[in-house]
């Protein structure tokens, strides 16, 4: 018998913060209630709980689990491109992000990614918005470097991110095989080889 996991700790109740940090400070509690407890048992108010939030205010920024989960997918892509200026880190950043999202949170992955219930209109609907997300965050930086317009900047994006999420999901029941550090370089390079082929807007290669 498989001993459960222990529940996260509710945080206090908090003040009203703006909405960029309050969906920051939503995604952190989700992360530590569906690692405490699981995708299919944390419940969403478990997760109000634990950010000091009333279910109101969590149903204001998230309807359900699902958007919650992806939302950290996307805020962790755009996170990798913010850290840095250089983008040959930055490529290597958004291919890690996939990777360590996946590898960490494998179990919500398959449900949501892989299972029966992409065939649910509802459900295909929030993971085709999470893919559109980090294709967007992506998509402003390649337009901001190579001066590309919307979208061929969102083309370039979308060949990134659906390399990282291929990649990702075949690695995931392989993972014994090759490491995950070596499997973001091997990818991250692939993506880099093409990807910098693009000038920049002033003439000059990226990164």
């Amino acid at each position: 018998m498989q001993t459960p996991r222990p529940a996260a700790a509710p945080a206090r109740r908090t003040s009203r913060l703006p909405r960029g940090a309050r969906r920051v400070q939503l995604l952190q509690a989700a992360q530590d209630v569906f690692v405490a407890q699981g995708f299919h048992a944390a419940a969403m108010d478990d997760i109000a709980d634990r950010a000091g939030v009333s279910k109101p205010v969590l149903y204001q920024h998230f309807p359900g689990k699902r958007e919650l989960y992806l939302g950290q997918l996307a805020d962790r892509v755009s996170e990798a491109l913010d850290t840095t200026d250089d983008n040959h880190q930055r490529v290597h950043g958004a291919v890690t992000a996939y990777f360590e999202f996946i590898d960490a949170e494998g179990e919500a992955f398959r449900l949501v990614f892989e299972s029966d219930l992409r065939n649910d209109p509802d459900v295909r609907a929030v993971v085709d918005r999470g893919t559109e997300l980090c294709v967007e965050a992506i998509a402003q930086v390649i337009a901001a470097d190579t001066g590309a317009d919307q979208e061929r900047a969102l083309l370039l994006a979308a060949g990134l991110t659906g390399l990282s999420e291929t990649s990702a999901r075949w690695w995931l029941p392989r993972k014994g095989t090759v490491s995950r550090e070596e499997a973001v370089s091997m990818m991250s390079s692939l993506a880099w080889r093409g990807i910098s082929g693009f000038p920049l807007v002033d003439g000059e290669q990226p990164g």
